[in-house]
């Protein structure tokens, strides 16, 4: 009896200390979202940074290299996209108004030709058609504001470069043993870090095309539908949807019904190319994690950290499924929250060892 309340005693103080992080990581996120962007932009940028070491290039001098040409890249883009952001910001509750008018008159036809009672008032009051271009604002406001901290970002991403080649001489000297044995780690992180690169150079490519297709339409602020894109296109399976549907409306209000199909059409073809044959030609594997699991983390660390939290889900989703992969206890929660593909390994693995 005594182990049964040993064990509820400590399943409840590890669910209230869950607890109290999550909290905590919400109430020091002004904090630690600049160090998990630095830590995000390391691990793009760290097989640049070796590759230059393994050619004579000191670390310091390829770390300066890499973070200059990433400073100037965002001033240009930054430069471009901030003026339409503004623009978009600003013309934004006429667009609502606009969108709240023809949804109005959708239900009040709707109303006209049935038996029951509908209060238009009602239905318009809880069907919010702007939530899509609010998100839109949300979004790139929350990035933009977090962009703000670019010095403090771009300044740790220096020195985790400059660590990244002497961990294994540290690993050594601190705890006694090879970096061999913290290889299981080394290749997650490995991973990572390319799925990472692959990831932006395809979110770059998805944002470019995008744009060009949405300029070619004559929708207003295409640079903005491309960034929204290139950023979206870091959450797997939904981010291509959410990014589509207020760029879809927008050219609805714009420029008609045809040019709402096109433009939905252009966001359907460019994401099944990406997506569905370029992408997984390159990585050889999806990300290991359940489109569910994708979907709620969306919503939690975007709960947790906000829009940038959004658009770091994954990576942090990943992290969170190599810890629990790490602890006997919790190995049984990673499984939920992987692909079918990592339940089909264990159970192969178990077959295995059973005959």
């Amino acid at each position: 009896m005594s182990a049964i309340v040993r064990e509820n005693t400590n399943a409840i103080i590890s669910a209230a200390a869950v607890i109290i992080l999550i909290y905590g990581m919400q109430a020091a996120k002004v904090l630690l979202v600049p160090f998990l962007l630095a830590i995000f932009l390391a691990l793009i940028t760290v097989r640049p940074m070796l590759w230059m070491q393994k050619r004579g290039v000191p670390a310091v001098a390829g770390a300066l290299i890499i973070v200059t040409a990433m400073m100037l890249l965002l001033a240009v883009v930054g430069a471009i996209v901030g003026t339409s952001v503004a623009e978009f910001t600003a013309a934004l509750p006429a667009y609502q108004e606009r969108l709240d008018a023809v949804v109005q008159r959708i239900i009040a036809f709707i109303a006209e030709r049935t038996d029951e009672d509908i209060s238009v008032e009602t239905l318009g009051a809880r069907l919010d058609p702007g939530w899509a271009m609010s998100l839109v604002a949300t979004i790139l406001n929350g990035v933009g504001d977090v962009l703000t901290n670019a010095f403090l970002i771009f300044f740790t991403m220096i020195f985790i470069l400059l660590e990244a080649s002497t961990i294994p001489t540290k690993i050594n000297a601190a705890f006694g043993v090879g970096a061999d044995t913290f290889e299981r780690p080394r290749l997650f992180l490995d991973n990572l870090g390319r799925y990472l690169g692959i990831k932006t150079i395809v979110s770059v490519a998805t944002g470019l095309l995008i744009g060009l297709i949405t300029w070619l339409i004559g929708l207003d602020f295409p640079l903005l539908w491309g960034m929204l894109a290139f950023l979206l296109n870091y959450v797997p399976n939904i981010g291509s949807i959410i990014a589509a549907v207020p760029a879809v409306l927008l050219a609805g209000l714009q420029l008609g019904a045809g040019a709402a199909l096109a433009t939905a059409l252009g966001f359907l073809g460019v994401n099944m190319l990406f997506g569905n044959i370029i992408e997984p030609r390159i990585t050889g594997h999806g990300v290991g994690i359940s489109p569910l699991i994708v979907f709620i983390g969306l919503v939690f660390w975007g709960w947790v950290f906000g829009p940038v939290g959004m658009l770091l889900s994954v990576p942090l989703t990943m992290a969170l499924k190599m810890a629990l992969e790490r602890n006997e206890n919790t190995k049984w929660i990673a499984l939920f929250l992987g692909s079918e593909r990592d339940a089909e390994y264990v159970l192969e693995k178990r077959k295995l060892e059973e005959a």
